[in-house]
């Protein structure tokens, strides 16, 4: 994989306001789910890496927590460290939007990243555009804001223009040999990993608000032969929240382990033993040992 002089191996940063899709992105363009989607913004909490091998080249996306400033307390301020810290180490930053959409959220992005780094412009979600021909003019106003180094309209959950953006990306990446070897998909451990998977369930099958409030600990992670036995711990803030993520006779719960169990299997290539509980521990989004654990120094 590293006899050529031109393989090229480098960073790219995954930026953009909530919900404009990076990590339905990232996703795609490594053909692997390693990262968490759901139709709530900033479903994403923490920096995951996902890593592609293609043609003489490797990718190392850096997947990111939207940016924004609506909540304030330790652990969104330590998300938006994330991605500020993020875009300083990298060597092509997408700047990820929503096609037809500049607003002031994706302006206060914008402002963060370095000015020493590649910034290309993707226009996401050009899949529900009645009129493609309404995108010119609104590059031509895209190009006015910000000296990008190319702009490119695609739509990530159809895989619409995505060998061409790893063209682009290719282009500005430095000749290196691989840093990471070429069966890996992520530098995240399964057991970070199958945490997210249960996270991603409290965002698709709870109210707007409660998944905003919780977090989920990995207790155990054992591999017995193809058998996984998993335990994990689901943080709420509020007793109510708790009764309601079990569900009446547990229901709810079940559902939820159940479906993660289903992509923990995916992801793992083997039986999973999943148990689940909910406990309370009011303001755990402001202790800093909480957070500690769950990742953020």
């Amino acid at each position: 994989m590293t006899n050529s002089d031109d393989f090229r191996t480098g960073y790219v940063a995954i930026i953009g306001r909530p919900n404009v899709g990076k990590s339905t992105l990232l996703n795609k363009l490594i053909q692997q789910k390693i990262s968490i989607t759901s139709k709530k913004a900033q479903t994403t909490r923490f920096r995951i890496n996902g890593i592609l091998n293609h043609q003489q080249t490797q990718f190392i996306f850096v997947d990111t927590p939207g940016f924004q400033k609506q909540y304030n307390n330790r652990l969104n301020t330590a998300m938006n460290q994330v991605v500020t810290q993020s875009v300083q180490d990298v060597d092509v930053i997408l700047f990820i939007i929503e096609a037809m959409h500049f607003d002031l959220r994706d302006a206060e992005v914008l402002k963060i990243l370095p000015k020493n780094v590649t910034v290309i412009l993707v226009i996401n979600k050009i899949d529900k555009l009645a009129d493609k021909n309404s995108l010119l003019p609104f590059l031509s106003n895209m190009a006015e804001i910000f000296k990008f180094a190319a702009m490119i309209p695609v739509s990530a959950r159809n895989n619409a223009q995505l060998p061409q953006l790893l063209d682009i990306i290719r282009n500005y990446l430095p000749i290196n040999p691989p840093l990471y070897g070429k069966d890996d998909i992520t530098d995240r451990s399964e057991r970070f990993i199958v945490g997210e998977f249960i996270r991603e369930k409290l965002f698709r099958l709870i109210g707007d608000e409660i998944p905003y409030s919780t977090s989920v600990v990995v207790d155990q992670f054992k591999q017995e032969g193809r058998l996984y036995k998993i335990y994990a711990t689901i943080l709420v803030e509020k007793p109510n929240q708790k009764a309601i993520l079990i569900g009446k006779k547990g229901e709810k719960l079940k559902q939820i382990a159940s479906e993660a169990r289903k992509d923990m299997e995916s992801l793992l290539g083997g039986k999973v033993y999943l148990e689940v509980w909910v406990k309370v521990k009011s303001g755990w989004a402001d202790d800093e040992s909480v957070l500690r654990n769950l990742g953020y120094e």
